[in-house]
């Protein structure tokens, strides 16, 4: 299971750290130490809080956020992966945005994408490519 630090979780969702660590406190999230005795929360969890507050998220962006060039990187969290023999669609929450993408079910294995990794959609025209970090 992915395990992400407080402040990658907090630049994933577009929110501070102390927001994710009152999110901790209110018991929206569980968080656990990792093998460096640092806090981390589940990728999980915080996939499935980032698509409960993307509405809310809409509601605050500035008017001219929506303009940007044809290259685009959107680093998110996989919230859905639907996979057939061949293909798959992958789902990703990036900040208050919602994007999808169709890749063969090799390149999902091969970038190991489930629901709580993260990943970066890269948009050039009408495609969408995924990266993972490893």
């Amino acid at each position: 299971m992915t395990q992400i630090r407080i402040s990658e979780a907090a630049a994933l969702t577009g929110v501070s750290d102390d927001t994710v660590r009152r999110w901790i406190d209110q018991g929206r999230l569980t968080a656990s130490l990792d093998s460096s005795n640092r806090q981390v929360v589940s990728g999980v969890e915080l996939a499935q809080l980032a698509v409960a507050n993307a509405d809310d998220q809409l509601d605050h962006l500035d008017a001219g956020a929506g303009h940007r060039s044809a290259r685009n990187h959107f680093t998110g969290l996989v919230t859905r992966v639907l996979s057939d023999q061949v293909m798959s669609q992958v789902e990703l929450q990036c900040g208050p945005f919602r994007v999808v993408s169709l890749i063969s079910t090799e390149a999902v294995r091969e970038l190991s994408l489930e629901p709580g990794s993260v990943a970066t959609a890269v948009v050039k025209a009408t495609n969408v490519t995924l990266e993972a970090r490893s």
